[in-house]
């Protein structure tokens, strides 16, 4: 079978969704910022404004007493309380502008005023009207993580920060004071890019590992001479090839270990199935390229994507392969860490939830149910030709105690099934199709495996399809087949 040799391409597109706003975080240390108001969220965004460092002015009308709470006990900056309305010339050379009006009008003249003089503006319960949101915060600084719905859902926004601290311990602090303070230091040494990123890495792994505890001058030491030791040298230039699992779909489904690799990649060569939401958890300045190799279709031939992954280590990248599933499972995995081995390229792997788990979860059935199904077998329904390949074992798929899951099956299953039932299956086995496992757009066909390879049409053409044959489904048939009774006799009653 002849297919249409499909080249490795770069996809910038889908490097980040669309944003509501852009989050930045704002340097105020002596900077001037003004507020006018005196609600207690005008307080509160005073105190944090001070917090940042800056100068500022509060306009606070016949209310000035109400920041008495707040003047003595200011994290930094500097804090003036007027007690009079606001006026334009107040806004000179403010950076922020902060204004708290119930009325309109009042607020968009604040609004004008202050961009007329240069101002970001912010106003108090008035998203459209902003240029600028403060969001939820998670304070370790200087380690701070900001949470904004777009002023859409502020409570929402609180409850993630809530969620947030309790995953991020307050001795992270510590450390990201010691990163601020070693870094000129580190910065000093001349270390070679894959030198420093090592330091970094040892730092951030430490960190994580022991938060509770303060950095000290000996883990600045150790972490220095374990980047020595890793230093990349001039002919192998420090390049190296993760080989990742990206689960179904479901980007929660992604293990620790894999979302540390997508982090700390340069470059990700990922697959068609790898779905945008796994994407997103990438290191943002990642360069991402789609080597996509799809069944029946237009496919990246695996000797080029061997060889670009090759030729990325040996310019001093740090690849990570990003595959659908597993990669040790139907995914070429042996022929790309062959590649890399014969270069002299250092090649690790992480596994991942492969769909057939994902699939059986999202069907809550197990898929070697006591008494049922004492072993399950995955098999490829997609040979190197696109058909059926000729080296499957008829005699362990027609067994009636197993579970068997077939990967890449949509133009083979019929003849697949006809082998099966030649090979002793029942023609009533209960077979479940599943169609993009464990993803928002997930869609099952349950049926038996005689009838099933006829049903496959109702699915969509796009999106990976995983069939799961077995008396371990039973119980999901009989459930589908009562819905689908209630519902025609609900039809029939209307």
């Amino acid at each position: 079978m002849t297919r249409t040799r499909r080249v490795p391409v770069e996809a910038p597109a889908r490097r980040v969704e669309a944003l509501a706003t852009l989050p930045m975080f704002h340097r105020m240390h002596g900077r001037k910022a003004v507020v006018a108001g005196h609600s207690n969220g005008a307080l509160w965004k005073a105190e944090l404004l001070a917090a940042a460092g800056a100068n500022v002015l509060v306009l606070a009308g016949a209310h000035a007493r109400a920041y008495d709470s707040i003047l003595n006990t200011l994290a930094g900056g500097r804090m003036c309380v007027v007690g009079r309305e606001w006026r334009a010339e107040d806004l000179n050379g403010a950076a922020v502008a902060v204004g708290d009006f119930a009325e309109d009008d009042r607020a968009l003249a604040f609004q004008r005023a202050a961009r007329s003089a240069g101002a970001v503006v912010n106003i108090i319960d008035k998203p459209t009207l902003c240029d600028a949101q403060f969001g939820a915060l998670v304070n370790r600084s200087p380690l701070v993580v900001a949470i904004s719905t777009d002023g859409g859902a502020p409570v929402f926004a609180q409850a993630i920060r809530t969620l947030i601290e309790t995953l991020l311990p307050h001795g992270l602090k510590t450390w990201a004071q010691a990163a601020r303070a070693w870094r000129p230091w580190v910065s000093a040494q001349k270390l070679s890019y894959g030198a420093r990123r090592s330091f970094w890495e040892s730092f951030a792994d430490m960190a994580l590992r022991e938060p509770t505890r303060a950095p000290s001058d000996d883990d600045c030491a150790k972490f220095l001479k374990a980047a020595d030791a890793t230093a990349p040298q001039p002919l192998e230039r420090g390049g190296s090839v993760i080989l990742v699992g990206a689960g179904p779909g479901d980007p929660e489904l992604l293990t620790l270990k894999a979302v540390r690799a997508l982090q700390g990649a340069d470059v990700i060569l990922y697959d068609d199935l790898v779905s945008a939401q796994v994407l997103e958890l990438a290191r943002r300045e990642a360069q991402r390229i789609l080597v996509g190799k799809t069944g029946h279709a237009a496919s990246c031939k695996q000797n080029d994507i061997n060889a670009l992954m090759v030729s990325l280590a040996h310019q001093g990248k740090r690849v990570v392969r990003l595959k659908g599933g597993d990669p040790l499972l139907f995914g070429r995995a042996s022929e790309e860490i062959e590649s890399c081995r014969s270069a002299g390229i250092s090649v690790e792997i992480v596994p991942g939830i492969t769909s057939a788990q994902g699939a059986a979860a999202s069907l809550g059935v197990s898929l070697t149910q006591r008494g049922v199904a004492g072993r399950v077998q995955f098999v490829t329904g997609h040979g190197a030709d696109g058909s059926l390949p000729q080296d499957l074992d008829w005699h362990a798929i027609g067994r009636s105690d197993t579970t068997t899951v077939v990967y890449m099956p949509r133009r083979t299953l019929a003849a697949f099934r006809d082998h099966a039932i030649a090979a002793g299956l029942s023609p009533d086995t209960p077979a479940v199709a599943v169609q993009s496992a464990t993803r928002s757009d997930e869609r099952r066909i349950m049926s038996t495996i005689s009838t099933l390879p006829d049903r496959l049409s109702e699915l969509a053409d796009v999106g990976p399809v995983i069939v799961l044959i077995g008396a371990a489904f039973a119980n999901v048939l009989a459930d589908d087949k009562q819905a689908s009774s209630r519902l025609s006799g609900c039809l029939l009653q209307a």
